[in-house]
């Protein structure tokens, strides 16, 4: 039986399960919850962290180092920033044009009580200036992705330039890689029960109750995930990168799973890595370039919840957003989405500095929060998407470039 598959029962028999014991057995449920449920899911998700700030500081630096051209390193880099933010901003309005068809907040939902004490969210400045760190080992231990990037951006474009002199150190660069790959190996053998331990804990512990309060909502956001993926993604991997849509989801439909069990884009990387590299055919350089680099900065999924919550407050509270207003919305928060990774709680937390953007109340995120944790699977696996989309788009555009100017594509490879 295939992995992808493997997961995949993985998943629904962990929300079967989970969703009966919750109607049903509610202490038997906690007490597997505690002993079966729980432990599997953490084992699964520490031991897929436990790779990640190794795996992006040798990828990153190995991608940096392969590409060896700096006018090649930035030729990719404006590439995929520019796909990131452009996709960005049609997520953000198709969440926004969705929202205001549908009216997911004009259902008479009660107000009163809600509350929410959200965290400062960093400025646009401070994101972008604390991009470079001060001490890369403190960024690594804390886990900075931006900050480790960076690093290893630099680190990458030194062994290029270096040439002969480091060609020890990139040796063993490449070879942490491969010791990196192995593990990734290893572990996913164990997806599919951490998988079903993540899904039988999250629904067994929601139920229905919050998701039936808030189905226009969750509908409303759903459609937009999908819509953006199909049409979007779709159209860019079929137009730009020359590949079929249908061969680029079912390839790369066993990373999107490991994405929506886990809702992390950092947890999921090593196995995005490898699933675009093996089945969507990434030359490894750019794969180790393009995708750590969007698990940070690509957020459309987040953009899009961002979006369509923010119309849901204000018809919630009866507030009329301006054009300015609006406007305002997707310029935030295709900004915020450069800075979101390093920031706990992120979904949320850039939510609250859109609203107060905006002049909203940031008490109407708990309106939403009961059911955030269901749809931070979904836009997680949207966002893992984009970057193995862009990755396959900067893959062509490159091949394109190689050939025009009878460079052997091989060099990518």
């Amino acid at each position: 039986m295939k992995l992808t598959t493997k997961i995949f029962i993985g998943l629904i028999l962990g929300a079967g399960i989970g969703l009966v014991l919750h109607f049903t057995a509610p202490d038997l449920f906690g007490t597997l919850d505690s002993y079966v449920f729980s432990p599997l899911g953490t084992i699964f998700l520490n031991l897929i962290k436990m790779l990640v700030v190794p795996i992006v500081f040798f990828s990153i630096t190995l991608g940096t180092a392969s590409l060896g051209d700096p006018k090649k390193l930035g030729r990719i880099g404006g590439k995929t920033i520019a796909f990131f933010l452009a996709t960005t901003t049609i997520a953000i309005t198709i969440a926004l044009a969705l929202a205001y068809i549908f009216q997911p907040g004009n259902t008479g939902i009660d107000t009163a009580g809600a509350s929410f004490e959200s965290n400062e969210a960093p400025t646009v400045v401070e994101t972008f200036t604390n991009i470079i760190p001060a001490n890369p080992i403190l960024a690594m231990v804390e886990g900075n992705m931006l900050q480790i990037i960076a690093f290893s951006i630099f680190i990458g474009f030194a062994l290029a330039m270096l040439g002969k002199k480091t060609a020890a150190v990139l040796r063993v660069v490449e070879q942490g890689n491969e010791i990196m790959m192995f593990l990734v190996n290893l572990i996913m053998k164990f997806a599919p029960y951490g998988a079903f331990g993540l899904l039988a804990s999250a629904i067994g512990t929601m139920g229905l109750d919050g998701a039936k309060a808030m189905a226009s909502y969750m509908l409303v956001v759903i459609a937009c995930l999908i819509i953006h993926a199909i049409v979007t993604y779709g159209s860019a991997v079929s137009f730009l990168g020359k590949m079929s849509p249908i061969a680029f989801f079912k390839g790369f439909f066993p990373a999107m799973t490991v994405a929506f069990s886990t809702s992390s884009s950092s947890a999921t990387l090593p196995i995005s890595m490898k699933t675009a590299q093996e089945n969507l055919k990434v030359p490894k350089p750019i794969s180790s370039f393009v995708q750590p680099l969007g698990s940070t900065i690509n957020m459309d999924g987040t953009a899009i919840m961002q979006g369509v919550a923010t119309v849901f407050i204000a018809q919630v509270y009866n507030t009329d957003l301006s054009f300015s207003q609006l406007l305002m919305i997707v310029l935030v928060a295709v900004l915020a989405s450069v800075g979101t990774a390093g920031v706990p709680g992120v979904g949320l937390i850039m939510l609250a500095m859109v609203l107060n953007q905006v002049s909203l109340p940031v008490e109407g995120i708990a309106l939403i929060i009961g059911i955030d944790r269901l749809l931070d699977m979904a836009r997680t696996a949207l966002n893992v998407t984009g970057d193995a989309a862009c990755a396959v788009i900067v893959s062509e555009t490159e091949n394109n470039n190689s050939e025009s100017s009878d460079t052997p594509t091989q060099q990518l490879n």
